[in-house]
């Protein structure tokens, strides 16, 4: 008997296993996204930090975020569509 044989009970624990650290990645890899987005848009709109955002640094943050946003989504679709059309 080998010793990296596995049962179906733990090779469905393997699996869960693995889908659990996948789920972990993506949020990792979220978290890292925000806080480039917080980095980069904070350095380009904040003149000068104060105790309120005026409307005008507020605006620029929401816009440079959804900029981002936008930006990976198209990214993110363009990659997909590559994916798919290599696939067939």
């Amino acid at each position: 008997m080998d010793g990296f044989d596995m049962n179906a009970s733990e090779k469905a624990e393997a699996s869960e296993l693995q889908r659990m650290i996948a789920i972990e990645q993506q949020k990792a890899q979220f978290q890292a996204q925000v806080h480039n987005f917080t980095d980069v848009c904070w350095d380009k709109c904040m003149d000068s930090p104060s105790s309120k955002l005026d409307s005008r640094t507020e605006t620029c943050l929401v816009s440079c975020v959804e900029r981002f946003i936008d930006t990976t989504l198209t990214i993110t679709n363009r990659f997909t569509q590559m994916v798919q059309k290599g696939a067939h």
